[in-house]
């Protein structure tokens, strides 16, 4: 959804870099009926009513012009970060099963317009998959620089969260290993007429994480350097929020066992809208606008409210 960027850049390649806002953070959302089949297939321009026809795949399999030749099979179970959730959590499980994932044209760029990519969601991939039913994200092309943006409603939390816990596996391709510019998760909840958004950003292009600000609709640095995914295995993520007030934290992210400490807060946009409740995430172009693939499996929210 909206699944943050005070990261100066001086180069014009780099100044777009900094122009993908992603997880449909540039505007609100529409709440259009999400598709319950296993392929869910977004138009390449904004707008368009016209179907990627080329690219659309049957479910559990990907699409024939951009899938791996041969799916990798998954070789390392990563570990579960330690720490249990507080009593009295509501937890929803297993999204990328789920029915129902939305997406917005081109609401991952900036300002939340203009022409997105050729992207797509599969869900029920069995290989790779550690469930044995994993969502496969990708893009095909498009204008550089642009996001792929999915997000899934859940039911509404009708406070703001005392704790927020996302959580999924991730698996990359080898020959895609360097393809992504950036790859983003996010959580977010309106209530009260305040959205809090609770987003982070694998950035390829600095090696760095990053946070999104919801009301300045931009990326920040935190200083918390990025080891990129090893290729041809599983990758844990775990990242904990809450909201206290009017304001939005991050309060860690572990990856494969290591936890980072973040503690940033911003002030939840007051945008009055209804209550809601959603996960996203989020696959962005290069400069060269290479084609990928990432496969997602075991996704999670935990909240308490």
């Amino acid at each position: 959804m909206q699944f943050s960027k005070v990261l100066i850049k001086f180069s014009a390649a780099a100044i777009a870099v900094g122009s993908i806002v992603g997880c449909g953070s540039g505007s609100a959302k529409p709440f259009s009926a999400g598709s319950a089949n296993s392929s869910i297939n977004s138009n390449s321009s904004s707008g368009s009513n016209s179907s990627s026809s080329s690219s659309a795949s049957t479910p559990g399999t990907t699409a024939s012009n951009s899938a791996p030749t041969t799916p990798p099979t998954p070789i390392t179970v990563p570990p579960t970060p330690a720490g249990a959730d507080p009593a009295g959590t509501i937890v929803y499980g297993s999204l990328q099963t789920q029915p129902g994932w939305q997406t917005c044209g081109g609401c991952g760029n900036i300002g939340g317009v203009g022409q997105g990519p050729d992207y797509h969601m599969t869900q029920g991939v069995s290989n790779p998959s550690l469930s044995g039913s994993a969502a496969d994200f990708y893009v095909n092309g498009g204008p550089a620089y642009t996001g792929g943006y999915y997000f899934i409603e859940q039911p509404t939390i009708p406070n703001p969260v005392s704790y927020l816990r996302y959580d999924f596996d991730m698996f990359v391709p080898g020959q895609y290993a360097s393809a992504p510019q950036a790859i983003e998760f996010e959580a977010q909840q309106t209530t009260n007429g305040n959205t809090y958004n609770f987003a982070w950003q694998a950035d390829y292009a600095s090696n760095t994480w990053r946070v999104f600000n919801y009301t300045t609709k931009e990326w920040e640095g935190t200083g918390i350097p990025l080891q990129r995914f090893a290729p041809d295995t599983w990758h844990h993520i775990s990242a904990v929020f809450h909201a206290a007030g009017t304001q939005a934290i991050h309060d860690s992210l572990t990856v494969d066992g290591n936890t980072m400490g973040a503690n940033i807060s911003h002030q939840a946009t007051a945008t009055g809208t209804r209550l809601e409740f959603t996960a996203g995430f989020q696959v962005d172009l290069n400069a060269s606008s290479t084609p990928y693939h990432v496969y997602v499996d075991n996704i999670k929210v935990t909240a308490t409210d």
